[in-house]
């Protein structure tokens, strides 16, 4: 049997402690070192994370950039647009009383009711033909002049779909 001498407890206590201190200080740096992985790897996902949201917001911000400026030359195109039908409407306008005014004169020296029933005839008829060349030709133009206002607008849509319909980075 074995005989405990205080020297021997003592000893038995020193190891005792010694051992705990060693569990204790393992535990202290595996605990420090776990942590310090831990916020290593949440700094590396936060920072690619605002990586990503500050790519998206400017993203953004061009694409309303973008925006503003497709506006703004689809609205130039239409004003432009307008402004030619409008000069077109005029001219026809102006070209009509031309015809009315020498259809008229022809009218006043008529010799004959046969003569002012075949001048009237001729008169309607070709305003006739004429309201519906002219009426073709401003719906050409406004057909034209529309699709090409809406082109940028259209443009930008897309751009806008395709854009925000790619995943984000992983």
């Amino acid at each position: 049997m074995t005989q405990f001498t205080p020297k021997s407890l003592e000893t038995v206590a020193t190891q005792a402690k010694e051992q705990y201190e060693g569990f204790v200080k393992a535990g202290q740096e595996q605990t420090v070192k776990q942590f310090e992985q831990t916020a290593t790897v949440a700094k590396e996902q936060f920072e690619k994370t605002a990586a990503q949201l500050l790519k998206s917001y400017e993203d953004l911000q061009a694409a309303g950039k973008a925006n503003v400026e497709a506006l703004i030359a689809s609205s130039t195109i239409a004003a432009k647009g307008a402004e030619d039908l409008g000069r077109e409407v005029v001219a026809y306008g102006q070209s009509t009383l031309d015809k009315s005014i020498t259809t008229g004169k022809a009218l006043l020296g008529a010799k004959s009711l046969q003569e002012v029933v075949e001048l009237q005839n001729a008169f309607l008829k070709s305003s006739f033909d004429s309201l519906l060349a002219e009426t073709g030709r401003l719906q050409e133009l406004t057909t034209k002049f529309t699709s090409d206002a809406f082109a940028p607008l259209n443009a930008r849509v897309t751009a806008t779909v395709e854009t925000f319909s790619k995943p984000l980075a992983a």
